[in-house]
Protein backbone atom coordinates (compact mmCIF):
# COMPACT_ATOMS: atom_id res chain seq x y z
CA UNK A 1 0.00 0.00 0.00
CA UNK A 2 1.05 3.62 -0.47
CA UNK A 3 2.14 5.59 2.57
CA UNK A 4 4.03 8.76 3.39
CA UNK A 5 6.82 7.79 5.77
CA UNK A 6 9.57 9.61 7.60
CA UNK A 7 13.06 8.15 8.02
CA UNK A 8 14.28 11.08 10.09
CA UNK A 9 12.74 13.84 12.16
CA UNK A 10 12.92 17.43 10.97
CA UNK A 11 11.21 19.94 8.72
CA UNK A 12 8.23 19.26 6.48
CA UNK A 13 10.46 17.90 3.70
CA UNK A 14 11.13 14.65 5.61
CA UNK A 15 8.00 12.96 4.23
CA UNK A 16 8.62 10.45 1.42
CA UNK A 17 6.19 8.36 -0.60
CA UNK A 18 6.79 4.64 -0.09
CA UNK A 19 5.23 1.26 -0.75
CA UNK A 20 4.83 -0.65 2.51
CA UNK A 21 3.06 -3.85 3.54
CA UNK A 22 -0.68 -3.69 4.04
CA UNK A 23 -1.32 -4.52 7.71
CA UNK A 24 -3.21 -7.60 8.87
CA UNK A 25 -6.20 -7.22 11.14
CA UNK A 26 -5.78 -8.32 14.77
CA UNK A 27 -8.19 -9.35 17.54
CA UNK A 28 -10.01 -6.35 18.96
CA UNK A 29 -9.15 -4.26 15.90
CA UNK A 30 -10.53 -3.40 12.45
CA UNK A 31 -8.72 -2.86 9.16
CA UNK A 32 -9.78 0.50 7.70
CA UNK A 33 -9.36 1.80 4.16
CA UNK A 34 -8.58 5.46 4.92
CA UNK A 35 -10.36 8.19 2.99
CA UNK A 36 -8.94 11.22 4.80
CA UNK A 37 -6.86 12.34 7.75
CA UNK A 38 -6.19 15.71 9.35
CA UNK A 39 -3.17 17.52 10.72
CA UNK A 40 -2.97 18.45 14.39
CA UNK A 41 -0.36 20.52 16.18
CA UNK A 42 0.92 17.41 17.95
CA UNK A 43 1.65 15.84 14.54
CA UNK A 44 3.94 18.75 13.66
CA UNK A 45 5.58 18.56 17.09
CA UNK A 46 6.38 14.87 16.69
CA UNK A 47 7.77 15.46 13.19
CA UNK A 48 9.99 18.31 14.40
CA UNK A 49 11.06 17.16 17.88
CA UNK A 50 11.36 13.42 17.38
CA UNK A 51 12.56 11.50 20.42
CA UNK A 52 12.61 14.67 22.50
CA UNK A 53 8.93 13.82 22.83
CA UNK A 54 8.41 10.50 24.65
CA UNK A 55 5.33 9.79 22.51
CA UNK A 56 7.23 9.83 19.19
CA UNK A 57 7.41 6.54 17.24
CA UNK A 58 10.56 4.70 16.23
CA UNK A 59 11.81 5.36 12.69
CA UNK A 60 10.91 4.74 9.95
CA UNK A 61 7.41 5.82 10.87
CA UNK A 62 3.97 6.60 9.50
CA UNK A 63 2.57 9.65 11.27
CA UNK A 64 -1.02 10.93 11.45
CA UNK A 65 -3.63 10.38 14.16
CA UNK A 66 -7.12 11.31 12.91
CA UNK A 67 -8.92 9.43 10.18
CA UNK A 68 -12.21 8.61 8.51
CA UNK A 69 -12.66 5.59 6.31
CA UNK A 70 -14.40 2.28 5.58
CA UNK A 71 -14.00 -1.01 7.44
CA UNK A 72 -12.39 -3.62 5.18
CA UNK A 73 -12.08 -6.48 7.65
CA UNK A 74 -12.95 -7.14 11.28
CA UNK A 75 -10.78 -8.81 13.90
CA UNK A 76 -11.77 -11.51 16.34
CA UNK A 77 -13.97 -10.36 19.22
CA UNK A 78 -15.51 -7.40 17.39
CA UNK A 79 -19.30 -7.37 16.96
CA UNK A 80 -20.14 -3.66 16.71
CA UNK A 81 -18.50 -3.19 13.28
CA UNK A 82 -18.94 -4.95 9.96
CA UNK A 83 -17.25 -4.80 6.56
CA UNK A 84 -18.41 -1.67 4.74
CA UNK A 85 -19.12 0.40 7.87
CA UNK A 86 -17.95 4.01 7.72
CA UNK A 87 -15.93 4.89 10.81
CA UNK A 88 -13.80 7.67 12.25
CA UNK A 89 -11.35 8.00 15.09
CA UNK A 90 -7.96 8.97 16.45
CA UNK A 91 -5.99 5.76 16.63
CA UNK A 92 -2.34 5.99 15.55
CA UNK A 93 0.71 8.05 14.73
CA UNK A 94 2.50 7.83 18.08
CA UNK A 95 4.38 5.27 20.15
CA UNK A 96 3.91 1.81 18.62
CA UNK A 97 0.66 2.73 16.84
CA UNK A 98 1.16 3.15 13.05
CA UNK A 99 -0.41 6.32 11.69
CA UNK A 100 -2.99 7.39 9.16
CA UNK A 101 -0.84 8.75 6.32
CA UNK A 102 -1.41 5.54 4.41
CA UNK A 103 -4.06 3.77 2.37
CA UNK A 104 -4.92 1.40 5.23
CA UNK A 105 -4.52 1.16 8.99
CA UNK A 106 -5.41 -1.29 11.73
CA UNK A 107 -7.30 0.54 14.47
CA UNK A 108 -8.21 -0.48 18.01
CA UNK A 109 -12.01 -0.71 18.05
CA UNK A 110 -12.02 1.17 21.37
CA UNK A 111 -10.58 4.24 19.64
CA UNK A 112 -13.14 4.58 16.86
CA UNK A 113 -16.88 5.01 16.25
CA UNK A 114 -19.37 4.97 13.41
CA UNK A 115 -18.95 8.10 11.30
CA UNK A 116 -21.65 10.76 11.64
CA UNK A 117 -24.15 10.22 8.84
CA UNK A 118 -24.65 13.87 7.91
CA UNK A 119 -21.06 14.86 7.13
CA UNK A 120 -18.43 13.85 4.59
CA UNK A 121 -15.34 11.72 5.13
CA UNK A 122 -13.20 14.87 4.95
CA UNK A 123 -15.26 16.56 7.64
CA UNK A 124 -15.28 13.47 9.85
CA UNK A 125 -11.49 13.13 9.59
CA UNK A 126 -11.13 16.65 10.98
CA UNK A 127 -12.92 15.92 14.23
CA UNK A 128 -11.61 13.09 16.44
CA UNK A 129 -8.66 14.64 18.29
CA UNK A 130 -10.14 18.13 18.59
CA UNK A 131 -13.63 16.82 19.28
CA UNK A 132 -12.55 14.50 22.08
CA UNK A 133 -10.37 17.25 23.55
CA UNK A 134 -13.15 19.82 23.53
CA UNK A 135 -15.78 17.42 24.89
CA UNK A 136 -13.52 16.17 27.67
CA UNK A 137 -12.50 19.68 28.74
CA UNK A 138 -16.04 21.04 28.82
CA UNK A 139 -17.57 18.07 30.60
CA UNK A 140 -14.80 17.94 33.18
CA UNK A 141 -15.39 21.65 33.80
CA UNK A 142 -19.08 20.91 34.30
CA UNK A 143 -20.44 23.19 31.56
CA UNK A 144 -24.16 23.63 32.09
CA UNK A 145 -27.21 25.48 30.80
CA UNK A 146 -27.18 29.22 31.49
CA UNK A 147 -23.50 29.55 32.32
CA UNK A 148 -21.25 32.13 30.73
CA UNK A 149 -18.38 30.40 28.95
CA UNK A 150 -15.27 31.98 27.44
CA UNK A 151 -13.38 30.04 24.76
CA UNK A 152 -9.89 31.29 23.98
CA UNK A 153 -9.02 30.70 20.32
CA UNK A 154 -12.53 30.04 19.02
CA UNK A 155 -11.54 29.92 15.34
CA UNK A 156 -8.88 27.25 15.84
CA UNK A 157 -9.12 23.47 15.59
CA UNK A 158 -10.07 22.70 19.19
CA UNK A 159 -11.60 26.11 19.89
CA UNK A 160 -14.20 26.08 17.12
CA UNK A 161 -15.48 22.72 18.38
CA UNK A 162 -15.46 23.77 22.05
CA UNK A 163 -17.42 26.90 21.15
CA UNK A 164 -20.16 24.90 19.44
CA UNK A 165 -20.32 22.21 22.12
CA UNK A 166 -20.64 24.82 24.86
CA UNK A 167 -23.61 26.30 22.98
CA UNK A 168 -25.08 22.80 22.55
CA UNK A 169 -24.84 22.32 26.31
CA UNK A 170 -26.87 25.51 26.78
CA UNK A 171 -24.16 28.00 27.72
CA UNK A 172 -23.87 31.63 26.68
CA UNK A 173 -20.61 31.60 24.77
CA UNK A 174 -17.96 34.27 24.17
CA UNK A 175 -14.72 33.70 22.32
CA UNK A 176 -11.44 35.45 21.61
CA UNK A 177 -9.96 35.90 18.15
CA UNK A 178 -7.21 38.03 16.68
CA UNK A 179 -8.56 39.29 13.37
CA UNK A 180 -11.62 40.04 11.27
CA UNK A 181 -11.76 36.58 9.66
CA UNK A 182 -11.42 34.84 13.00
CA UNK A 183 -14.08 37.00 14.63
CA UNK A 184 -16.42 36.51 11.67
CA UNK A 185 -16.15 32.72 12.04
CA UNK A 186 -16.75 32.95 15.79
CA UNK A 187 -19.91 34.97 15.16
CA UNK A 188 -21.03 32.54 12.44
CA UNK A 189 -20.68 29.66 14.91
CA UNK A 190 -22.94 31.42 17.38
CA UNK A 191 -20.65 33.08 19.92
CA UNK A 192 -19.88 36.69 20.79
CA UNK A 193 -16.43 37.57 19.46
CA UNK A 194 -13.77 39.36 21.49
CA UNK A 195 -10.69 40.84 19.81
CA UNK A 196 -7.97 40.02 22.33
CA UNK A 197 -5.55 42.37 20.54
CA UNK A 198 -7.69 45.44 21.25
CA UNK A 199 -9.80 44.46 24.27
CA UNK A 200 -7.96 43.89 27.58
CA UNK A 201 -9.24 41.07 29.82
CA UNK A 202 -10.54 43.43 32.49
CA UNK A 203 -12.46 45.37 29.84
CA UNK A 204 -14.32 42.41 28.34
CA UNK A 205 -14.95 40.85 31.75
CA UNK A 206 -16.62 44.11 32.80
CA UNK A 207 -18.51 44.39 29.51
CA UNK A 208 -19.91 40.88 29.31
CA UNK A 209 -20.12 39.71 32.94
CA UNK A 210 -20.51 42.96 34.89
CA UNK A 211 -17.10 42.25 36.36
CA UNK A 212 -18.09 38.88 37.85
CA UNK A 213 -16.04 36.77 35.42
CA UNK A 214 -16.90 33.72 33.33
CA UNK A 215 -18.16 30.52 34.94
CA UNK A 216 -16.00 28.38 32.65
CA UNK A 217 -12.94 29.34 30.61
CA UNK A 218 -11.84 26.89 27.92
CA UNK A 219 -8.26 27.79 27.00
CA UNK A 220 -7.07 26.25 23.72
CA UNK A 221 -4.22 28.77 23.49
CA UNK A 222 -2.51 27.99 26.77
CA UNK A 223 1.04 28.84 27.76
CA UNK A 224 1.28 32.42 28.96
CA UNK A 225 -2.40 32.91 28.08
CA UNK A 226 -3.26 30.87 31.18
CA UNK A 227 -2.82 34.08 33.20
CA UNK A 228 -5.57 35.68 31.10
CA UNK A 229 -7.81 32.69 31.78
CA UNK A 230 -7.31 33.07 35.53
CA UNK A 231 -8.06 36.79 35.30
CA UNK A 232 -11.22 36.20 33.24
CA UNK A 233 -12.67 33.48 35.48
CA UNK A 234 -15.33 34.02 38.11
CA UNK A 235 -14.88 33.16 41.79
CA UNK A 236 -14.79 29.36 42.14
CA UNK A 237 -14.68 29.24 38.34
CA UNK A 238 -13.55 26.35 36.17
CA UNK A 239 -10.58 26.45 33.78
CA UNK A 240 -10.04 23.78 31.12
CA UNK A 241 -6.64 24.01 29.41
CA UNK A 242 -5.28 22.02 26.51
CA UNK A 243 -1.80 23.60 26.68
CA UNK A 244 -0.67 23.72 30.30
CA UNK A 245 3.09 23.56 29.61
CA UNK A 246 3.89 26.74 31.51
CA UNK A 247 5.44 28.00 34.74
CA UNK A 248 2.92 30.30 36.39
CA UNK A 249 2.21 32.00 39.70
CA UNK A 250 -1.00 30.39 41.02
CA UNK A 251 -1.81 33.21 43.43
CA UNK A 252 -4.77 34.47 41.38
CA UNK A 253 -6.13 30.94 41.09
CA UNK A 254 -5.75 30.52 44.85
CA UNK A 255 -7.56 33.69 45.87
CA UNK A 256 -10.35 33.03 43.38
CA UNK A 257 -10.68 29.36 44.34
CA UNK A 258 -10.33 28.24 40.73
CA UNK A 259 -10.32 24.64 39.52
CA UNK A 260 -7.93 23.76 36.69
CA UNK A 261 -8.62 20.82 34.38
CA UNK A 262 -5.67 19.87 32.17
CA UNK A 263 -6.76 17.96 29.08
CA UNK A 264 -4.27 15.61 27.42
CA UNK A 265 -6.47 13.43 25.24
CA UNK A 266 -3.63 11.18 24.03
CA UNK A 267 -3.38 9.41 27.42
CA UNK A 268 -5.66 6.47 26.42
CA UNK A 269 -3.64 5.92 23.23
CA UNK A 270 -0.24 6.21 24.89
CA UNK A 271 -0.97 4.16 28.00
CA UNK A 272 -3.75 1.87 26.73
CA UNK A 273 -5.85 3.36 29.53
CA UNK A 274 -9.65 3.52 29.29
CA UNK A 275 -9.58 3.62 25.50
CA UNK A 276 -13.28 2.76 25.46
CA UNK A 277 -13.96 6.29 26.77
CA UNK A 278 -12.81 7.67 23.43
CA UNK A 279 -15.25 5.44 21.56
CA UNK A 280 -18.06 6.66 23.82
CA UNK A 281 -17.18 10.32 23.22
CA UNK A 282 -16.90 9.81 19.46
CA UNK A 283 -20.34 8.17 19.44
CA UNK A 284 -21.76 11.07 21.43
CA UNK A 285 -20.16 13.59 19.07
CA UNK A 286 -21.73 11.77 16.12
CA UNK A 287 -25.15 12.13 17.78
CA UNK A 288 -24.58 15.85 18.34
CA UNK A 289 -23.42 16.35 14.75
CA UNK A 290 -26.35 14.46 13.26
CA UNK A 291 -28.70 16.49 15.47
CA UNK A 292 -27.26 19.70 13.99
CA UNK A 293 -25.40 20.80 17.11
CA UNK A 294 -21.86 20.74 15.70
CA UNK A 295 -20.17 21.11 12.34
CA UNK A 296 -16.47 20.90 11.59
CA UNK A 297 -14.85 23.85 9.83
CA UNK A 298 -12.27 22.89 7.21
CA UNK A 299 -9.50 25.09 5.92
CA UNK A 300 -10.04 26.32 2.37
CA UNK A 301 -6.89 24.64 1.05
CA UNK A 302 -7.01 20.95 0.06
CA UNK A 303 -4.11 18.50 0.15
CA UNK A 304 -3.44 15.00 -1.19
CA UNK A 305 -1.42 12.30 0.58
CA UNK A 306 1.69 13.26 -1.37
CA UNK A 307 1.25 16.89 -0.22
CA UNK A 308 1.26 16.19 3.51
CA UNK A 309 4.41 18.29 3.97
CA UNK A 310 2.55 21.29 2.56
CA UNK A 311 -0.37 20.50 4.85
CA UNK A 312 1.97 20.60 7.86
CA UNK A 313 3.33 23.94 6.64
CA UNK A 314 -0.20 25.28 6.26
CA UNK A 315 -1.07 24.46 9.86
CA UNK A 316 2.23 25.81 11.19
CA UNK A 317 1.78 29.07 9.28
CA UNK A 318 -1.11 30.10 11.52
CA UNK A 319 -3.09 31.08 8.42
CA UNK A 320 -5.43 28.09 8.41
CA UNK A 321 -9.06 28.58 9.44
CA UNK A 322 -10.49 25.42 10.96
CA UNK A 323 -8.85 22.05 10.35
CA UNK A 324 -6.28 21.16 7.69
CA UNK A 325 -7.34 17.91 6.01
CA UNK A 326 -5.36 15.48 3.83
CA UNK A 327 -7.21 13.24 1.37
CA UNK A 328 -5.80 9.76 0.87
Amino acid sequence: MKAMIIREYGDSNVFALAEIAKPDVRPGHVLVKIAATSVNTVDTMIRQMGKELPISPELPAVLGMDFAGTVESVGEGISEYAVGDEVYGCAGGLGDLPGTLAEYMVADANLIAHKPKTITMREAAALPLVGITAYEGLTRAGVDHGQKVLVHGGSGGVGHVALQLARYFGAEVYSTGGGDKQLALIKELGATGINYKTEPVAEYVAKYTDGAGFDVVFDSVGGANMANSFEAAALNGQIASTVALVELDLSVAHFKGLSLHVVFMLIPMIHNYKREDHAKILNKLAEIIDAGGLRPVLDEQRFSLEEVGKAHDRLSSGQAMGKVVVEI
